[in-house]
């Protein structure tokens, strides 16, 4: 359970990220969240005074507990390989919870519906990336890798462990274990994909 003993706007907020992600920020009205937190719709209003302040409370609770998850699947030890790093942190994001894809998931939705130059997909991958750009800056320091752009190999292995993500929760069918793909990925990052 999310929270151990929720209290009102607990309820409010876990019924608004229930309706948003069933139905869409559009559809989300108080009179939905209200029925389905199982309080009045004056109380949403009393408690967070408008739709965009209940939004925004959600967005937030629901991003925190995203990074900080997200900020420990990719914390390194200045000792880790970029083999175990990249591995751990790749399995580690395949063992979230359902809650954490429903996260991405809205996130991803809200992209095509809000202009808000903050919005949570961007927060979710600024976090990614800025911890792959600091374990490969180490990397260089340490001269482990040949001197590249550490920015252009996060965003590059962002993408495969994004990316992998989204198609390993579409079309994981339980027949190829997560190591598997992750050696394979691991793989065409350190070989490429030329015939040598």
């Amino acid at each position: 359970m999310l929270f151990e003993k929720e209290n009102t706007e607990e309820k409010i907020i876990r019924a608004t990220f229930d309706i948003v992600q069933r139905e869409g920020l559009q559809k989300a009205t108080t009179k939905k969240i209200a029925a389905e937190a199982g309080v009045n719709e004056v109380t949403i209003f009393r408690k967070f005074e408008n739709k965009k302040n209940l939004i925004k409370k959600t967005k937030e609770y629901y991003t925190n507990q995203l990074i900080a998850k997200l900020e420990e699947s990719f914390e390194f030890n200045e000792t880790d390989s970029i083999e175990e790093y990249l591995k751990r942190s790749f399995n580690k994001i395949l063992e979230f919870s359902e809650e954490d894809f429903n996260i991405i998931r809205v996130a991803m939705q809200e992209v095509k519906n809000d202009d808000d130059k903050k919005l949570l997909i961007t927060t979710i991958t600024d976090t990614i990336i800025n911890k792959l750009d600091e374990f490969f800056k180490l990397q260089l320091e340490k001269g482990t890798i040949k001197d590249l752009n550490s920015k252009a190999v996060s965003l590059m292995c962002f993408s495969i462990i994004f990316q992998s993500l989204i198609l390993w929760q579409i079309y994981n069918d339980g027949d190829l274990a997560a190591d598997y793909y992750a050696d394979e990925f691991l793989d065409i990052i350190f070989n490429g994909i030329k015939v040598q």
